[in-house]
Formats: C-alpha cells, sequence, structure tokens
C-alpha cells in the first residue's frame, strides 16, 4: 500500500491533501507527491527486495497508487543496466554504465511516468486522458489508456517520426497533428479540449508521472548493490526524469538506502534547442523559450518547461552542469554505441554519449568515477531520421 501523505508545491510550499484531482497549484506551479517515509521505511528496505516484481511497483510504498486493483501495468521499469565494457575501454572509463529505457514497454522511459499517472488516474475515476506529446510519451499514453479501457488524445507536432503516430493511432488513441513544436500541441489542446472532462497528463502539469519517472533513481541504487554513481548524464527535454531522479535520492536517505552524498547531475539538449543550458550558464532561476527550435531528436525539441526553476536547482545542488550537443554528434554517437555495445538507440540516447565526450574533453569529469549514461528510447523508433542522416551506409 502507498504511504503517500500529502502533495506540496514546488514553489510556494502549500500542501494539499491526497485523493484528490490536481493539476498544478493555483501559483501555477508543479505539485509533487510526499510520503511518510518513516512508515514506508518498515517495508521497503533494499534486502527485502529480492522476492518483488521485477517492475517499478518493488517500489509500491514510495508510488502514488493505494489499491493494487487500480494498477495498470505491461511490464515497466526494472530495465537492464549494461556495463559498458568495450566502450569503456575505447575511452579509457573503467566504470561506464548504460541504463537502456528501450526495454520499456512502448520502447521508452515514457512508460514508467505514463504507467503511475494513468493508475492513479483509473483511482481518481479519471476516464479520458490527453497529452502533447513529440513522440513516445504520446505511445505510452495511448498503451496504457487501452489497457485500462480509458480513452487517450494526442497532440503531436506535424514532423513526429511516423513509427510514433502509427502507434498511438494502433492503440486507439485518437491523434491530431498540430504545426509547430510540442509547445504548440499543448496550446492546441488545451483550446480543444477546454469545458470537456478530459484530464490533462502533460509533463509535470499533473504529479504522477514524476513519480513513475523516479523509479530509475531507485533501480540504479538497486542494481549498483547500493552504490551511488558519481555522474549521471541525462537528456533533457521537459525534465521530468531528472526532476524525478533528484527527488528520490532525497526519499532513499530518509529511508535509509543511501547517505548524503549525491551524484553529479549532467543535463544534456541539442544545440538546437537548449533553454536550460543557457539559463544555467547565465545563472537564472527559469529558462526563457527558445525561439525556432530544431533538432532531429524530437524528445529534446521542447522550447521551454515548467519543470525549469527544478532542473536547474538539481543541476546547481548536485555540482553538475548542463551542455549541449550537435545532432551530427548525437548520430556519430549512436553508431558508436550500437557498434560496441549492441544497443540501438535514440538520438536522446546518443546525446549521452556525446555529452560525455565534452565533459571528459574540458576536464568536467576525471574518468575513473562511475558514470551512467541514460539511453531514454529504442532508435527503432526512428529509422526515418537514421535513414535520412546517412545512418544505414558507413561513408
Amino acid at each position: 500500500m502507498s504511504c503517500v501523505s500529502h502533495l506540496e508545491c514546488a514553489r510556494c510550499g502549500r500542501e494539499f491533501p491526497p485523493g484528490r484531482i490536481y493539476n498544478l497549484c493555483p501559483c501555477g506551479s508543479p505539485l509533487l507527491v510526499r510520503y511518510d517515509l518513516r512508515s514506508a521505511a518498515t517495508s521497503l528496505g533494499l534486502s527485502g527486495l529480492g522476492s518483488r516484481s521485477r517492475n517499478l511497483w518493488r517500489y509500491r510504498e514510495v508510488l502514488p497508487v493505494d489499491q493494487d486493483s487500480s494498477i495498470v501495468c505491461l511490464g515497466e521499469g526494472f530495465t537492464p543496466l549494461l556495463r559498458a565494457q568495450r566502450l569503456g575501454e575505447r575511452l579509457g572509463l573503467p566504470n561506464l554504465y548504460l541504463k537502456d529505457e528501450s526495454l520499456n514497454p512502448t520502447g521508452s522511459f515514457k512508460a514508467r511516468g505514463l504507467a503511475v499517472a494513468v493508475s492513479v488516474a483509473r483511482e481518481l475515476g479519471i476516464r479520458k486522458l490527453a497529452v502533447p506529446s513529440a513522440g513516445n510519451a504520446g505511445g505510452a499514453l495511448a498503451a496504457y489508456a487501452a489497457r485500462a479501457g480509458m480513452k487517450a488524445a494526442v497532440f503531436m507536432p506535424e514532423g513526429t517520426p511516423s513509427a510514433n503516430v502509427l502507434e498511438c493511432a494502433l492503440l486507439g488513441a485518437e491523434v491530431v497533428l498540430v504545426p509547430g513544436s510540442i509547445k504548440d500541441c499543448g496550446r492546441a489542446m488545451r483550446e480543444r479540449l477546454q469545458g470537456g472532462d478530459w484530464f490533462d497528463v502533460s509533463t509535470l502539469r499533473e504529479p504522477y508521472r514524476l513519480e513513475g519517472k523516479k523509479t530509475m533513481a531507485y533501480e540504479l541504487v538497486e542494481q549498483l548493490d547500493s552504490r551511488l554513481p558519481e555522474a549521471i548524464i541525462y537528456p533533457t527535454g521537459g525534465g521530468t526524469g531528472l526532476i524525478g531522479m533528484w527527488k528520490a535520492f532525497d526519499e532513499m536517505e530518509k529511508l535509509g538506502w543511501i547517505g548524503g552524498r549525491r551524484p553529479r547531475m549532467f543535463s544534456v539538449q541539442s544545440q538546437g534547442c537548449a533553454p536550460i543550458v543557457r539559463a544555467f550558464a547565465e545563472g537564472s532561476e527559469h529558462a526563457a523559450e527558445w525561439t525556432d527550435p530544431t533538432t532531429l531528436a524530437s524528445g529534446l525539441r521542447v522550447p521551454s518547461a515548467i519543470g525549469d526553476f527544478l532542473m536547474l536547482r538539481a543541476l546547481r545542488e548536485s555540482r553538475g552542469s548542463a551542455l549541449a550537443v550537435s545532432d551530427q554528434d548525437m548520430l556519430a554517437a549512436v553508431r558508436e554505441l550500437a557498434e560496441t555495445e549492441g544497443v540501438v538507440t535514440s538520438p536522446e540516447g546518443g546525446a549521452t554519449l556525446a555529452a560525455l565526450k565534452k565533459l571528459l574533453w574540458d576536464g568536467q569529469l576525471a574518468g575513473h568515477e562511475i558514470i551512467v549514461l541514460f539511453l531514454t528510447a529504442s532508435g527503432y523508433k526512428y529509422v526515418e531520421v537514421l535513414q535520412t542522416l546517412g545512418l544505414n551506409s558507413r561513408n
């Protein structure tokens, strides 16, 4: 059973009782789920996890679904943490790991967040869910809504890879293609569905997708035998995964799983859409909207994020940083990951390797650290992109 105590505004600190339908705080900021961690610690310990199901619901006490009957599960979570031995040898890194999120249902880490969000929606009696998506979140929502017998509407940019569009349609979602970026999709969605009984599950506009994403951090600690990596390199669009993991480390300390040390968090974006990188460099608390976002990595084509201040806070508190890489370097890294480790990842996943090389080059990482690259989605959904850019043949 869940140990939720309340919800709390990430900015103003206002508290809200659980068990009700929420989007944002009245102040316009995201809500975070808080738990009675002292109570959770009585049953949720590292030593007892071996007998639990090998999916994200193994961390049941710190997930916001009260009744087991509400859970909508397709086997999400507990993805492989691969030691990148050949790639590590090439780069001189003895402790390089890949967290391969492509093994999630629907082929990306988005399954984690939508599994939890749809489960909570089911528990609260919500029947119609809508989301703006550049690709993988839409597919995940469509899959879990289908599993739960709910309706789903997905608003996608016109340039979304056809695999993502077809996936959503096949799973029974209503698909609406919108000119522009994911921000334009969000605007179109709210205008079209205004006054209806659709529930908005946009990134950080509801409290529960983040709770599914945070389980990536729980898994890291478990899979590394209670150790923490020194560095996490994470591709960042809306930033829910980064924010969720940072929240999870605090929870795990209170549960007695870890001490006060934290990994350094590194956010990587595309040079064609890098609002967090710019804000981090400027020392700003918020990231101004990026005009004319252009990148082949659809998951990074996010011109502004409602959780910008939470991302920037995590980067600074962890002594990490934010950096941008080119599309060309992303694609070269996709190929290198495939050739050395047998993993076909998305351009967003390739961005983490490109960023790692920059961090080593400028001395931000020494090379002896335990380093984890997050490969957030399968490259098989990006066949059009890879073919168009010549990755189907060696130059």
